[in-house]
């Protein structure tokens, strides 16, 4: 459901409910709607940023806007940024999304012993992420920072992903320089993106493979040396080889999204990604947009099954 926070009338009637989370960049707040007719309680998340990370959250906002209708990537609300003057004098900007009710993929995993899924979860969350990599992708993105932090479980165990704040296009390296070769969160960049900067969708494929089963010796220097962790033996083949393909030293070989949706590992019939990247839009243009989304798709699955 979709809520537009943007109209006047309805600020006096949302109410700041909690903290989510802060970081370097600002914070997350969970508000809550109590204006609806048939009196349901609806709740947005609300990132805020100060004038400093504004350029972030104005350019997050911008991707997430091209990302309307994708089930797979978590929605933004209204149609501009919110700025408003604090009560200290202060310049605060605000984008409002939907919230994620499970909280971030990191904190579902931290329930389980060891931070261990079992096999079908991992399995039905890999084609989730995937399903959302192969949408940011399509659009000419690469996330730069895939991690379970940055996986919002919504309910159902239905994945989105999230922060779009460190985002490129792909081919973008003029963000690299040698004292600072880290585009995302650096345990989870690949080694070309680290030596060249190189920023393609290699990088995010990378990032996916990198589950906490990372051999607890490994660290940046291994990574720097472009050496892929060491992949545990207790997990099944099918897994190894999916891990091993995301790990593959060479970008081309790591494949692409809807490759790899295609992989063993996942079990799955490839048409079956086409359903759930598209909700229901609610004006023409939406509609418009999402049709020109579903038929690029359809041209890149002829192109995968050779047709």
């Amino acid at each position: 459901m979709r809520i537009d926070l943007s109209v006047p009338k309805l600020r006096a009637e949302l109410e700041l409910n909690k903290v989510l989370g802060k970081g370097s960049s600002g914070s997350v707040s969970l508000i809550k709607y109590n204006g609806r007719r048939d009196g349901e309680t609806l709740y947005a998340a609300v990132k805020t940023s100060n004038i400093i990370h504004a350029d972030t959250l104005y350019k997050e906002f911008q991707i997430l806007s091209e990302f309307k209708g994708c089930s797979r990537i978590v929605q933004c609300y209204g149609t501009k940024v919110e700025e408003r003057i604090t009560d200290d004098g202060d310049v605060e900007f605000k984008i409002h999304m939907e919230y994620a009710s499970g909280g971030s993929l990191r904190n579902f995993m931290s329930r389980f012993k060891e931070m261990k899924l079992p096999d079908p979860l991992i399995r039905r969350f890999t084609r989730m992420i995937l399903e959302g990599l192969a949408v940011i992708h399509g659009h000419g993105y690469v996330h730069c920072d895939l991690k379970p932090e940055n996986i919002l479980v919504f309910p159902s165990f239905e994945l989105k992903i999230s922060d779009f704040g460190l985002s490129k296009r792909e081919g973008d390296n003029n963000w690299w320089l040698p004292s600072h070769p880290f585009a995302g969160t650096p345990i989870y960049m690949s080694p070309e993106s680290i030596s060249t900067g190189e920023t393609r969708r290699g990088l995010d494929l990378w990032s996916l493979g990198c589950r906490p089963w990372w051999d607890k010796n490994y660290d940046l220097e291994d990574l720097k040396k472009g050496y892929m962790p060491l992949i545990p033996k207790d997990i099944p083949c099918d897994a190894k080889l999916f891990v091993m393909s995301c790990f593959a030293a060479e970008t081309d070989k790591r494949k692409n999204a809807f490759t790899l949706l295609r992989h063993c590992f996942l079990r799955g019939d490839v048409n079956k990604i086409i359903e759930p990247l598209v909700m229901k839009n609610e004006n023409s243009n939406d509609i418009a947009l999402e049709l020109e989304k579903i038929e690029l798709r359809f041209s890149q699955l002829r192109c995968i099954s050779g047709e």
